[in-house]
């Protein structure tokens, strides 16, 4: 039985969040598109924890680095990064869109196909150069 009542998929730019949410219903929603700020995350948080249980979040790893991965978990929040080369995909499937990997992202988290990537802590040799802080 899954722990979480909401996994979330987010799909991370650095000028923007598209995020996607699938729910133990079967149900997966894209939720739109948000600037990439600690504050507008914090805000989407907050809506999403409305009338929920446990929440699970993930996202690719990338230029992004794991800024977003450790404001979700100071929020006592789980969240995954994963490794883009081991997300599965389907033949023939090569329209990217940021709509696209958010719900991917969600569904695959939810029937737990993702592998995560190890996170450094911030005095583990994160590079000060990490474009999205």
């Amino acid at each position: 039985m899954n722990k979480f009542s909401k996994y979330v998929g987010l799909d991370v730019h650095q000028e923007t969040i598209a995020g996607a949410v699938a729910d133990m219903a079967g149900e997966v929603r894209y939720k739109g598109e948000i600037v990439n700020t600690p504050e507008a995350i914090a805000k989407v948080v907050g809506q999403l924890k409305r009338g929920t249980g446990r929440m699970a979040f993930c996202y690719e790893a990338g230029p992004c680095g794991y800024t977003i991965c450790r404001q979700l978990r100071q929020l006592k929040l789980d969240c995954q990064v994963v490794a883009p080369s081991l997300i599965p995909k389907k033949p023939g499937e090569r329209v990217k869109t940021d709509r696209r990997d958010a719900l991917s992202l969600a569904r695959l988290h939810r029937a737990g196909e993702l592998s995560p990537v190890w996170i450094p802590d911030e005095a583990g040799g994160v590079a000060r150069s990490d474009p999205c802080a």
